[in-house]
């Protein structure tokens, strides 16, 4: 493509070096988009006819069915997904295809399909999304009851409902969605007719492109236009963030799944066993998940560094900017399905979940709060507790079984009503502020999230 400046041909070494087809030919159905549309600005403009225009989408449309099929001979001499289609429509249709790239800079035209790319990659991922997010709530109403403890510092700490917890991740869920459906307003910007680096003497409709090609808005800086990488950064971040979440609740499914937890059973169409122990089943999904978050973390890293010492305007470096892409969005992807299909069979154990958050040192802020309502200072409330916990520690005996006068050995005001405060019902009735788990703010936000994800 730039026999006219060079008299030696570019080495076998460096062709393999540099060639990028093994991996972007996966832009191919963006490419031809993009190219149809351009050949469309083509035509408005004069530069080709209208039997030419057809002749090149009709050859465009020919080879994306035959790469579609597996029917296309990819060659890494061509470089890249761009060359290698371009080539193959001037060798069918002539010189109809040579005028093709008037206007257009490879430059332009990859961050065109970069941007068709990830902008079809973020309404799958999205989708993906919501599906996750459904299966927690239908695992939340199967598990409908159910009460556990809530931890911090992987203690435990006051009682709440399993569809509270399972609520929790769909609420981070829909903050990935909304990241990405944000950083889809960046993505869909029309770079096309930006040239190289400024754009062209030959005046293309770029209004005429953005229409056919579905972009609301055009960049307006050409220099920016093709050495923007910034929204794939940004969507790079949005998907490494959704796995660390997807981390998170694996580390949860991970230890629920545990003989020492019981708390939850997972199908053995999501498990695996053991090569040696016949009676392992180990959470290989939600183990597998948590290791592939350290890639899309990676990959984020990776793309940032590679950036950020490039000048204006296009740089060959940038080209290293489609692996880590690629990786991300097939990874969140598997990675979102597979944990769907999971959690979709996971089985809360409501016994186990319901004897561990028995543990009467549960309720130890409730008594906290009881002394409040009758006036006492939070700090000297919180003092009296504490000295009812080792006492009771020391006892070996739970706050219910201890007498009322051993109470009122802590705090003279203490009287019968305080033992009503000792009963899980009762304490999680009590969570009544927005966003506390309450059986009927859960039931709420079952509820609100069921209307959300049906819109």
């Amino acid at each position: 493509m730039w026999k006219g400046r060079f008299s030696q041909p570019t080495s076998e070494l460096v062709q393999r070096y540099g060639e990028s087809v093994s991996f972007d030919w996966r832009l191919y159905a963006h490419d031809v988009r993009g190219s149809i549309a351009q050949s469309k600005a083509l035509l408005a403009a004069g530069i080709i006819d209208a039997t030419e225009q057809a002749a090149i989408e009709r050859g465009l449309l020919e080879i994306k069915a035959e790469i579609a099929d597996g029917k296309f001979e990819w060659k890494p001499a061509l470089e890249d997904v761009h060359m290698n289609i371009e080539a193959e429509l001037t060798k069918r249709i002539g010189s109809a295809g040579a005028k093709l790239h008037t206007a257009r800079s490879r430059n332009d035209q990859v961050a065109l399909d970069v941007r068709l790319y990830c902008r079809d990659e973020v309404d799958e991922i999205i989708g993906l999304i919501k599906t996750l997010q459904r299966a927690l709530i239908e695992a939340a109403e199967r598990g409908e009851g159910a009460i556990m403890p809530g931890y911090t510092h992987l203690q435990r700490g006051q009682p709440v409902l399993f569809a509270h917890h399972l609520l929790a991740y769909v609420e981070m869920l829909g903050r990935d969605t909304a990241r990405l459906t944000d950083a889809r307003t960046r993505v869909n910007v029309m770079p096309l007719g930006s040239g190289a680096l400024a754009g062209s003497t030959i005046i293309l409709d770029r209004a005429l492109v953005a229409k056919e090609l579905d972009f609301p808005a055009i960049t307006q800086n050409s220099m920016d236009a093709v050495s923007d990488r910034d929204f794939v950064a940004e969507l790079l971040f949005a998907i490494a963030l959704c796995g660390v979440h997807l981390s998170r609740l694996s580390e949860d499914v991970i230890l629920w799944a545990t003989a020492e937890f019981g708390f939850v059973t997972l199908s053995d169409a999501h498990t695996t066993g053991s090569s040696l122990m016949p009676q392992k089943k180990n959470p290989d999904v939600a183990e597998l998940t948590r290791g592939k978050s350290g890639r899309l973390v990676g990959n984020l890293m990776a793309l940032l560094t590679l950036l950020k010492g490039l000048p204006m305007t296009y740089n060959r470096d940038m080209q290293e900017d489609k692996e880590p892409l690629f990786d991300s969005i097939d990874t969140i992807k598997s990675a979102l399905a597979v944990f769907a299909e999971m959690v979709s069979g996971m089985e809360v154990r409501a016994e186990r979940t319901k004897a561990a958050a028995s543990d009467p040192m549960l309720l130890a802020t409730d008594l906290a709060d009881y002394l409040v309502k009758h006036g006492v200072p939070f700090r000297q409330a919180h003092e009296i507790i504490g000295k009812l916990v080792a006492f009771s520690l020391s006892e070996g005996r739970g706050f219910a079984d201890l007498q009322l006068t051993e109470y009122q050995q802590f705090w003279s005001g203490f009287d019968s009503s305080l033992y009503q405060v000792l009963k899980l019902d009762t304490a999680l009735a009590a969570r009544q502020s927005v966003g506390a788990p309450s059986p009927a703010n859960v039931a709420a936000q079952l509820h609100r999230w069921r209307e959300i994800l049906s819109a």
